[in-house]
């Protein structure tokens, strides 16, 4: 007899968003609410676009916050147009100016602190948003990106008042970020940035909020996100639950995508909604079902309507041969495979007193353990061959990237023997076990989520270790308190994933920038030599002189490895036939808008 344990979020969604799918009206008043069901394999921690670092959570403020710039959503390649921007924004000659014209006529979300009153976006709110990100009370993960983009006078005056133990001064001018007139703000850099719109993109972090709401709500502004974005959070319980609700002050925003020529089934979705009201839902319901059996029941059973990134041991019966089921096929599910812009990696902690460090028997070991892991037997047992094995960070698709094999994917337990051998890590105590060169014990501690692709991996990683003669323990903890402690540096090693918002492989390589530690870079590498070919490419035009530096400093993560890259994912989504124009947009998380439920076909 077959037991199926549910997680309560997936009870909660299934009670819930079903009466309401079918019985509440939408928002003419008439027709049943359109509601789009799905679910999140992990929980969200904040809705304030300075303080999220984690793809969850960016995936809901992107829906709630509105940036300048957005990415066409049926666009292939990916291409940027303007979103609250008139159009796209003034670049000077030298990559060093930019300046960016809102649209008048834009207002916020309804808010107590707005007193009944419309509250218009103008130009000094990106300013105000963008200064918060340096205002170190917000301890912004994303901060890096624009400090690597060096806007004048901004870090000078952050490091200005920490030294004077003052707080942050939104009020007093610098040279880099101001706002011209009402609707129109100007960034000046300190050095070329030929990519610097892509800062400029989507509202998961560079989001317009008012400032009175930032003062109002202070340290529990992450709870009150007030965006001017298609939607607004109505109900959110915590790591369970969230229901997004159109947003009535929403601009009118008119679906007109454009495909490229001779993909027939883009152009049909693009001629079947153009000139469309967006969004085109009332709701969206996002339950947390962490465990990847009952997500993948919950869809069967229709609970859900789109089911993103079906789990890899379901691969086999969703998509055998990489080809729709029979039987879903017959039911009119559909299906999107796309390759993820993503990474799945395990950090060493470079500070760490056991596996960090640069010098020779640091970097020996952290080599050993990366050549003693089996990636293929990974892709093959564990992701049911959904990846492709990683040869370093950057993923396929983005500038820097290099197909060609490295030791990054390499498994050689001889060798990796060999090299601990070498330095000195041999059973000093005659446990069976290596000890550490000066005959401390050896003991990796690995820390883990408590789901089940969390605890196969885990098992993969136990086996590896143990023929390499090295003890592992793991210590399990839900996603949000392995960030806490990872963000504070004391975590010795931890298996994460990195998604990008841009096509460009210098967010690959920003994971391992030393100005970055605390932040993106949760490894705190830190070596000048990879920091300066960082530094150069960032301010390099897109080209083979810029991909050749790119290299080089991808070959010195190889050689030092504060990051063992394991696979890049190859994703599918499969989708019931009542969810109409759906399409996955890797770099396009909140693509509520440009989807509809036909509820007759749902009833």
């Amino acid at each position: 007899m077959l037991v199926v344990r549910f997680t309560l979020a997936a009870v909660l969604a299934f009670l819930v968003s079903w009466p309401q799918a079918v019985g509440a009206q939408g928002a003419d008043g008439g027709s049943p609410m359109k509601v789009l069901r799905y679910a999140f394999p992990v929980a969200e921690t904040n809705f304030d676009p300075a303080q999220i670092s984690d793809l969850y959570s960016a995936t809901v403020a992107g829906g709630l916050f509105d940036a300048p710039l957005e990415y066409e959503y049926l666009a292939r390649p990916v291409r940027m147009r303007p979103n609250t921007a008139v159009g796209m924004p003034e670049v000077s000659a030298d990559f060093r100016t930019v300046t960016v014209h809102i649209k008048p006529g834009i207002y916020f979300a309804d808010d107590p602190v707005f007193k009944g009153q419309k509250r218009e976006l103008v130009a000094q709110d990106y300013v105000f948003s963008m200064k918060r990100f340096y205002d170190p009370r917000w301890k912004s993960p994303n901060l890096y990106l624009l400090e690597n983009a060096k806007i004048l006078g901004l870090s000078e005056l952050r490091k200005k008042l920490m030294a004077e133990n003052k707080p942050f001064d939104y009020d007093t001018p610098v040279e880099g970020l101001r706002a011209l007139d009402r609707y129109t703000f100007q960034i000046r850099l300190g050095q070329p940035d030929p990519r610097f719109l892509t800062n400029l993109v989507g509202g998961a972090v560079f989001g317009a909020l008012a400032r009175e709401v930032v003062e109002f709500y202070g340290d529990k502004i992450g709870d009150h996100p007030v965006g001017t974005g298609p939607f607004v959070l109505k109900e959110w319980k915590r790591s369970s639950r969230m229901v997004l609700a159109r947003n009535p002050n929403y601009r009118e925003v008119l679906y007109d995508e454009h495909p490229p020529a001779g993909d027939a089934r883009l152009e049909r979705i693009a001629a079947q909604f153009k000139g469309r009201h967006l969004p085109m839902v009332d709701e969206v319901i996002i339950s947390i079902i962490e465990e990847s059996q009952p997500s993948w029941l919950s869809f069967l059973n229709q609970e859900q309507d789109l089911i993103r990134g079906v789990p890899p041991e379901f691969s086999g019966i969703a998509f055998p041969n990489n080809e729709l089921a029979p039987n879903l096929a017959k039911q009119g599910i559909g299906m999107s495979r796309f390759a993820t812009p993503s990474v799945a990696m395990t950090y060493f902690g470079m500070d760490n007193p056991v596996v960090g460090g640069y010098e020779p028997a640091k970097v020996a070991l952290r080599r050993a353990i990366s050549l003693a892991v089996d990636v293929d037997r990974e892709i093959r047992l564990v992701r049911r061959n959904q990846a492709i094995p990683a040869q370093g960070l950057i993923a396929p698709g983005h500038s820097g990237y290099d197909g060609a094999k490295t030791e990054m994917s390499e498994f050689n337990l001889a060798r990796a023997k060999a090299l601990l051998d070498l330095y000195g890590y041999v059973d000093r105590d005659g446990d069976g076990l290596r000890d550490q060169p000066d005959g401390k014990p050896l003991v990796l501690e690995y820390a883990t989520s408590p789901d089940q692709l969390s605890r196969q991996l885990s098992e993969l990683w136990q086996k590896n270790m143990t023929a390499l003669g090295l003890r592992i323990e793991f210590k399990t903890a839900k996603w949000p308190e392995n960030l806490k402690s990872s963000r504070a540096g004391k975590l010795m090693m931890w298996g994460v994933g990195w998604t990008t918002g841009a096509p460009d492989g210098d967010q690959f390589l920003s994971l391992a920038y030393g100005p970055n530690k605390g932040g993106a870079n949760h490894s705190r590498f830190d070596l000048p030599a990879f920091n300066e070919l960082y530094a150069q490419q960032k301010v390099m035009p897109d080209g083979p002189e810029r991909e050749a530096v790119m290299a080089r400093a991808a070959r010195l993560l190889v050689a030092y490895m504060p990051y063992k890259a394991h696979v890049h994912a190859i994703g599918t989504d499969l989708s019931q036939p009542w969810l109409l124009g759906y399409e996955r947009n890797v770099f396009l998380s909140a693509f509520w808008k440009y989807v509809d439920i036909d509820t007759t076909a749902r009833r």
